[in-house]
């Protein structure tokens, strides 16, 4: 009887690690306008909040580029000193750690234009600042842009999704649990 207990505890652990990696939001830089020029990513940050585990989405077109720079070549626009770059088109990067985490476009002026991003997280939750095109940047942490431009996107994160199968298991899981606790 106890080993069943084991057992029930046991799955009932392994339906949890299955469920909360999908507590992960993701966020569309840009939303339907993407990563470019002309899109004010400083709108586009303002009211979200950003963890460890959420997704920054890139979608982009050829001649543009995702690079995660420091804090001094972000606040420059020095491009050619990147920790990471991609260039592929659709860039997601996943907010590993808590911090500032800065991001530009290393075509030449597009950065200089606005196109950068700087994401702060938090603990368990983040919040971010984008700054405004001035030599102070605010701090985010992750890929982010921020582009000095007239056009506001209003973005909503993509709702969280639960796998079927891993709800299955958490209910089954807690079902067997309760049942042989009593």
């Amino acid at each position: 009887m106890e080993s069943i207990r084991v057992a029930g505890v046991l799955l009932t652990i392994l339906a949890l690690y299955c469920v909360i990696p999908s507590l992960a939001t993701d966020y569309t830089v840009g939303d339907g306008s993407g990563w470019t020029t002309n899109v004010d990513y400083n709108s586009w940050t303002s009211g979200k909040t950003f963890a460890v585990g959420d997704n920054l989405v890139f979608n982009y077109v050829g001649g543009h580029t995702v690079d995660e720079v420091t804090k001094n070549d972000y606040s420059s626009c020095t491009a050619g000193n990147s920790l990471s770059t991609d260039n592929s088109g659709a860039t997601t990067i996943t907010l590993k750690t808590t911090g500032t985490h800065y991001f530009m476009c290393g075509a030449y002026g597009h950065c200089a234009s606005g196109m950068k991003l700087a994401v702060t997280v938090a603990g368990g939750e983040a919040t971010s600042t984008t700054p405004s095109t001035g030599s102070s940047p605010r701090t985010i942490t992750s890929p982010t842009t921020t582009s000095s431009s007239s056009s506001t996107s209003s973005s909503s994160p993509s709702t969280l999704s639960y796998s079927p199968i891993a709800i299955v298991f958490t209910c089954l899981a807690v079902f067997k649990f309760l049942l042989f606790l009593s």
